[in-house]
């Protein structure tokens, strides 16, 4: 494969983490608004999960402890994800000057 070639697949890998990284900026979003939610509710509210068509009441606390576990692994994920794209940027720029340098 030519430093070209690399270059072109290394872009299109960014491009991918980019778009994985919104999806979960997204979804940390949404997530962190049900939490606000949660957070002005009494304590004998109720809670409802959509399964399918159909609402099933479900206990606040496991709702609220589902919600910050879903909000801690998304942020882990994201803090992957901002690594990858953090190494394939460096690499990215390494091979654009070693394609300069050949290039001269």
């Amino acid at each position: 494969m030519s430093a070209m070639e690399e270059l072109q697949q290394l872009q299109k890998s960014l491009q991918e983490l980019i778009q994985t990284r919104t999806k979960l900026e997204t979804q940390f979003q949404e997530n962190k608004i049900v939490k606000e939610e949660f957070e002005s509710l009494n304590s004998n509210s109720n809670v409802y999960k959509l399964m399918g068509p159909v609402l099933l009441k479900q206990d606040k606390e496991e709702a609220e402890e589902n919600v910050n576990k879903r909000l801690e692994f998304i942020t882990s994920e994201i803090e992957k994800i901002e690594k990858n794209i953090q190494l394939t940027q460096t690499t990215m720029q390494s091979k654009r000057l070693s394609l300069q340098q050949s290039s001269i």
